[in-house]
């Protein structure tokens, strides 16, 4: 029922080769042709584009509260074209902002803000939708659009419920509280059924939230600290987008998406000009599906601050940093040695891009402090219930390659996840699949408590687990607040979660967007307490 394919297996060991990430439908020699190589474009010769950011047009009220005013941005989504490099032509993209990525929304902490997210794309989409997956079925409008500002502690009717959906000429307002810590978010379209292929046309962007603790650790900040939003995408020889598709016309749905052109804040191979000083990169990977293995060719070492939900306790020296889509990563990287170098980041053997640095040293009195934020645990004797939540996938050739589920659960199927609002949860993603899944929790932050392997066949035998080594505590990158969570093949992976905030309806989910897009979906409801 399970086999290892070689997609898994590539997917899952980190080797794509430029070749193998060509759509599915063009591998054969004669349409090879067809399909714009990336390699054969000239490297690190675009500039960098660092999104604008966003600004307040106004204030308005609170709905249900007069009295209370909050700062109000207007959101367009639009249709336009641009280059994603010197040698292409104009590509069509969706954008927020008619941009992608989206402005970057830079706010603070406990100061809550109201977002108009208005769509204006055009009525039909221009890239494919697979009608027989459930949320896209023909009788819907093509081009539909809800907004997820992902790592939001938000009331549930402004989380993006993926039914929620809007279409052109129509727009939703947003209230975002901002009663979090710190952290890195960022949104993205979230419509059932096609939130893969709205996403792969250009809808998303970064959400920084600081508060006074950031603030007092003096780290980089202005123009030394730069968002870097990292995905993959697939050109045709006209430069356009070309999502690969199955070969069943009437079915294009596909498993996964990797592509071979590597893109950073729009740009392929960008180079970026930086002083001999330190920087502080807030990482994003917004792929479809890859994930990313970062890391400098002349393994110039960094330090990782934070990870999705804000600060660690401590800096993290690496050399090389994993992130799994919907993933983020707080870094510095000091270039006060490297004066007058070109250094290029790779992902795996592939270059990304370059950084330039200047032959002129300056001062720079920024801090990489030893110590940043307590993470205090939360001990497992504060779940009220533990969960044995299972990540499927199921051979149906009849219809197509696998169907994803959460649970051995359909998105329609009754709620099975209820927890109490302030109740304490230990969650088990038990993973009997060859793919490693992130699952991303909407609302909440949580701990990673641990990874252990386990006996797939014999927990189908028998609905028991057997454990085949002794558990695995997460890596010290990823000891901090997360909301989203690498569930490896063959592994229990656990996280104890407070569900804190709203009562609601909210999703969780894996954040490949083709197996989101295809059943690894679930609602669930947090209950208010009686």
């Amino acid at each position: 029922m399970f086999l290892l394919t070689r997609r898994a297996f590539l997917h899952r060991s980190g080797i794509l080769t430029a070749a193998l990430a060509v759509p599915q439908a063009t591998r054969s020699p004669a349409k090879y042709r067809t399909q714009l190589l990336a390699s054969t474009l000239a490297q690190f010769v675009d500039p960098l584009p660092i999104p604008e950011i966003a600004q307040p047009v106004g204030l308005r009220p609170i709905s249900g509260n007069r009295q209370a005013r909050l700062p109000y941005y207007r959101v367009a989504m639009r249709e336009f074209r641009s280059q994603f490099h010197r040698d292409l032509k104009p590509t069509r993209q969706w954008g927020y902002g008619s941009i992608s990525p989206g402005p970057t929304f830079d706010v603070r902490s406990d100061q809550g803000i109201l977002v108009e997210w208005s769509n204006e794309l055009p009525t039909q989409h221009f890239l494919p939708i697979d009608h027989t997956l459930h949320g896209a079925e023909a009788d819907k409008p093509e081009v539909r659009t809800v907004v997820h500002l992902h790592g939001a502690k938000t009331p549930a009717e402004s989380d993006g419920y993926p039914e929620n959906w809007f279409t052109s000429g129509k727009s939703a307002i947003y209230h975002y509280p901002n009663q979090q810590d710190a952290a890195m978010l960022w949104y993205h379209d979230h419509a059932l059924g096609i939130n893969r292929l709205n996403v792969f046309a250009g809808l998303l962007g970064v959400y920084l939230l600081r508060d006074e603790v950031e603030d007092s650790l003096n780290l980089p900040r202005g123009k030394y600290e730069i968002p870097l939003i990292f995905y993959d995408r697939i050109f045709d020889l006209e430069s356009q987008l070309n999502y690969p598709v199955s070969p069943k016309p009437d079915a294009p749905w596909t498993p996964e998406v990797f592509g071979d052109a590597f893109v950073v804040n729009g740009k392929i191979f960008p180079y970026l000009e930086v002083e001999p000083r330190k920087y502080r990169f807030r990482i994003l990977n917004g792929a479809n599906g890859r994930t990313f293995h970062l890391a400098f060719a002349n393994s110039h070492p960094f330090h990782q601050l934070g990870t999705d939900q804000g600060l660690l306790s401590a800096p993290v020296e690496l050399k090389r940093l994993i992130l799994a889509p919907a993933e983020r990563a707080d870094v510095i990287v000091d270039f006060s040695d490297s004066v007058g170098d070109k250094i290029v980041l790779t992902n795996d053997s592939f270059n990304v891009m370059q950084f330039r640095v200047g032959k002129n040293r300056v001062n720079d009195a920024s801090a990489l402090p030893a110590t940043l934020r307590p993470v205090s645990r939360i001990p497992e004797s504060a779940a009220a219930k533990t969960r044995e939540l299972t990540l499927v996938e199921i051979d149906d050739l009849k219809r197509r390659p696998t169907t994803m589920l959460l649970n051995n659960t359909h998105w329609r199927m009754p709620v099975t996840e209820n927890p109490v609002l302030d109740s304490t949860e230990i969650w088990n993603f038990l993973n009997t699949t060859d793919d490693s899944h992130p699952i991303h929790l909407h609302l909440v932050r949580f701990q990673i408590l641990d990874r252990r392997r386990f006996d797939v066949a014999a927990y189908w035998a028998t609905g028991h687990v057997r454990y085949l080594g002794q558990s695995i505590p997460p890596d010290a990158s990823e000891a901090g607040w997360k909301d989203t969570v690498r569930a490896d093949p063959a592994m229990v992976t656990r996280i104890i979660v407070r569900f804190e905030g709203y009562a609601g309806r909210y999703v969780w989910h894996c954040h490949i967007l083709e197996h989101e897009d295809n059943e690894m979906m679930r609602p669930y409801d947090v209950i208010a307490a009686v």
